[in-house]
C-alpha cells in the first residue's frame, strides 16, 4: 500500500465497503463521544469520517493532536448505519476505522478558524493566506479561476490563436500607470521595468508575421488599490489579430467570454452575441458612464432646454453659464417617503455635489418638491414626457459642465438600482462602448492629450488629422463592460509610422521625441506592418463576477493588500548595504 494513501478524501462511497484503506490529510474536526472518537479528515477532494475506539492505543495520540494536524490513517470501510449517514458530504454513508495512525505534522493554536466562515479580519488572513485558502469558500473559488484560465486557454487554441510569452524585464513607458522599476546592476544608473501590458510586444509580434497572438499575461503597474483592481499585479487575456477590422475583434472575442460566462453561469443568464454596441458619447448620456450596468433598466436623459429661462432660477442661470442638465428617473420612487429623498441628498453631497434636485409625481398626478414649485407645469409635463416618467416615479437632476453632470448622474442611477432594487437578478449582461474621442482636453494645462490609448488608429486615418479638429476625432477604441465592470480596452493600432507621428504631433510630442520614446514600435512600423488590433480582458476580473465578489483580493490566491503590502511575505522590505552597493543605489528617504 502506499506510504500515504489509497484513496483522496473525497472517493469513498459504500462499494468500498470491507476494504483496507489509507488517507491522508488535514483534521477538519474533532467530536469526542466518551467511547468514541470522531475525526472528520480533509484533503481538496473531500471529507471522510474516521472514528476510534477509546480501547485503541492510539486513542491518547489522537486525543491531543489538534485540528489543522496532518496525519495518516489506515483501516477497514465500514457503511453506516442509517440513521447516522451524513447527506451533506458524498462520503457520508461510510466511514474508515483507524487502525493505524501517523501524525505527520502537528498544527499549533490556530489564528483564524478553518472549518467555518468566520471572518477573522482582511489583515489576519492576509497574513496567514494558507491557512484562509484551506476554507472550502476559497479552495472553491481559486478552483473556479484555474478552471476559467484553462476554458479561455481552450477557447483562443480553438481559434487558432498561438500562445507565446512577452518580456517581463522591459523598458519605462511614458505612457500610462506608474512603472515598477528595476534597477540594473550591470547597467548602473539604468533601470528596466516591469510591463504594465504587453502592449507592444504583441504589436511586434504582429509585425514579425504571427497572425493570432494571445497569453495569460501578467502585468505590474504602480497604483492605489481599488476593489476591482489589485496593487502591484494583476493577470488579463491579452490577445492581438492581423488584417482585422473592429467587427473581427469583436466577433473572435464574445464567444471566448460569452462562452466562458455560459459555462460557469450556473443558472444565470448571459447577454448572447452580438453583444450590444453603445457609442461613447452616448453612453456617457443615457448612463453617465463608459462602463454602464445594463442590469439596470435607468436611462439618464438630457433636459436642458426645460430649465432654460425656467423660473428655477439655480439651473437656468448655470444653463445660460454653459451648464447642462441630466434627468435619473427613479420608477417608482414617488411613493416613497421624505426620508428616502433626503437620504439621497445627503449622500450627494457627500460625493462633492452641492446636491440633488428632485421632482416627485404623485400618483394622484400632482408635481412635488422644491423644483417643481418653481417650474410651471408645461416645463414639468416636458420632463416627465422625456424621462418616461408615470404619476408615482420620481426624478433626479444633475446640472453642471458636460462631464461633471454626467459622473453625477451615473452615480445616482448606479445608486437609484440598488435603493430601490431593480437591477435584473441572475444575469451577465454585456456590452461593447466604442467610438471613443482620439484626443481630450486636459482642463488644467488646456492642452490635447490621447483620451485612451495612443497607439489606436483614428477614424478616418491621416485625412481625420489633418482636417478636423482633433477633440472630433474618433478612434477605433473600444471597451467591454459586464455588469457595471470594465472587462478589457482594446483597439484597430495604428500600423502607420506618418499617422503616428501626426497623432502624436497633436498631443504635443515632436518626432525626435517620437523616435526616442518608441524606438521599437516606430522602427518595426516602418518595416512593413499589417493592420491589426486586439484587447485584453482582465482574468482577476472576469473570476471576481463569476464568483459574485465585489473584492477582487477574495480570487487571486496571494494578494497584497490595499497598501500594496504582501504581509505574509512581509514584503516590500528593506534590502541590505550590500545588494543596495552592487546596485549603486544610495537611499534618500523622506523624514519618519
Amino acid at each position: 500500500m502506499h506510504p500515504y494513501r489509497s484513496h483522496s478524501c473525497g472517493e469513498l462511497r459504500p462499494s468500498h465497503a470491507g476494504e483496507q484503506v489509507r488517507l491522508s490529510g488535514w483534521i477538519h474536526r474533532k467530536r469526542d463521544h466518551g467511547q468514541l472518537l470522531f475525526v472528520d479528515l480533509r484533503d481538496t477532494f473531500g471529507i471522510t469520517q474516521c472514528v476510534i475506539d477509546v480501547s485503541s492505543p492510539l486513542f491518547p495520540m489522537l486525543e491531543e493532536t489538534r485540528v489543522e494536524s496532518v496525519i495518516t490513517v489506515t483501516g477497514p470501510v465500514v457503511q453506516r448505519t442509517p440513521e447516522t449517514v451524513n447527506a451533506a458530504v458524498p462520503t457520508g454513508e461510510v466511514e474508515v476505522q483507524i487502525q493505524e495512525l501517523t501524525v505527520q505534522s502537528r498544527a499549533e493554536v490556530l489564528p483564524l478558524q478553518v472549518n467555518s466562515d468566520e471572518d477573522a479580519g482582511e489583515e489576519t488572513r492576509l497574513r496567514y493566506r494558507y491557512l484562509d485558502l484551506r476554507r472550502e469558500k476559497m479552495q472553491a473559488k481559486i478552483r473556479l479561476r484555474g478552471a476559467v484560465i484553462n476554458s479561455i486557454r481552450r477557447r483562443m487554441v480553438e481559434q487558432g490563436f498561438q500562445e507565446f510569452q512577452t518580456p517581463i524585464l522591459t523598458a519605462s513607458s511614458p505612457e500610462g500607470a506608474r512603472d515598477y522599476l528595476v534597477p540594473s546592476r550591470l547597467h548602473p544608473g539604468k533601470f528596466y521595468a516591469l510591463p504594465q501590458a504587453p502592449q507592444m510586444f504583441k504589436q511586434l509580434l504582429m509585425m514579425a508575421g504571427f497572425d493570432r497572438y494571445f497569453q495569460i499575461a501578467p502585468c505590474f503597474r504602480d497604483e492605489d488599490s481599488r476593489a476591482d483592481r489589485s496593487p502591484g499585479e494583476f493577470y488579463q487575456l491579452d490577445l492581438e489579430m492581423s488584417f482585422v477590422t473592429q467587427d473581427d475583434v469583436f466577433a473572435a472575442l464574445e464567444p471566448v467570454l460569452g462562452g466562458v460566462f455560459e459555462e460557469f453561469a450556473e443558472g444565470r443568464q448571459v447577454t448572447a452575441a452580438p453583444f450590444p454596441r453603445i457609442p461613447f458619447r452616448e453612453a456617457m448620456l443615457k448612463y453617465g458612464s463608459d462602463k454602464p450596468d445594463l442590469r439596470n433598466p435607468i436611462e439618464i436623459v438630457d433636459v436642458t432646454e426645460s430649465f432654460r429661462g425656467s423660473g428655477f432660477g439655480i439651473f437656468a442661470k448655470a444653463v445660460e453659464g454653459g451648464s447642462v442638465v441630466r434627468a435619473i428617473p427613479a420608477p417608482g420612487a414617488g411613493e416613497r417617503p421624505r426620508s428616502f429623498f433626503d437620504k439621497l441628498n445627503d449622500w450627494a453631497r457627500s460625493e462633492g455635489a452641492a446636491g440633488l434636485g428632485y421632482i416627485i409625481f404623485a400618483p394622484d398626478g400632482t408635481a412635488k418638491g422644491p423644483i417643481a414649485k418653481n417650474l410651471d407645469a408645461e416645463r414639468t409635463a416636458q420632463i416627465k414626457e422625456a424621462a418616461g416618467l408615470r404619476d408615482g416615479d420620481a426624478v433626479f437632476f444633475s446640472c453642471d459642465k458636460a462631464g461633471a453632470a454626467a459622473k453625477l448622474a451615473g452615480q445616482v442611477r448606479n445608486r437609484l438600482g440598488d435603493e430601490l432594487d431593480i437591477l435584473e437578478k441572475d444575469a451577465f449582461r454585456f456590452c461593447w462602448i466604442v467610438d471613443y474621442p482620439m484626443f481630450e482636453l486636459d482642463e488644467d494645462s488646456g492642452k490635447i492629450e490621447f483620451s485612451h490609448n495612443p497607439f489606436s488608429m483614428p477614424q478616418g486615418g491621416m485625412e481625420a488629422l489633418d482636417g478636423k479638429d482633433p477633440l472630433g476625432v474618433l478612434a477605433y477604441q473600444y471597451d467591454i463592460v459586464c455588469n457595471g465592470v470594465e472587462l478589457s480596452s482594446g483597439a484597430i493600432r495604428n500600423h502607420l509610422p506618418e499617422i503616428m507621428y501626426k497623432a502624436f504631433a497633436i498631443a504635443g510630442y515632436n518626432q525626435e521625441q517620437v523616435d526616442a520614446e518608441f524606438a521599437g514600435m516606430i522602427s518595426a512600423l516602418k518595416f512593413g506592418a499589417p493592420p491589426h488590433g486586439g484587447s485584453a480582458p482582465g482574468i482577476d476580473r472576469i473570476v471576481m463576477l463569476l464568483a459574485d465578489e465585489p473584492n477582487i483580493r477574495e480570487v487571486v490566491a496571494f494578494p497584497m493588500n490595499q497598501r500594496a503590502e504582501d504581509l505574509m511575505m512581509q514584503a516590500p522590505a528593506a534590502v541590505s548595504e550590500r545588494q543596495l552597493a552592487e546596485l549603486h543605489i544610495k537611499l534618500d528617504l523622506p523624514p519618519e
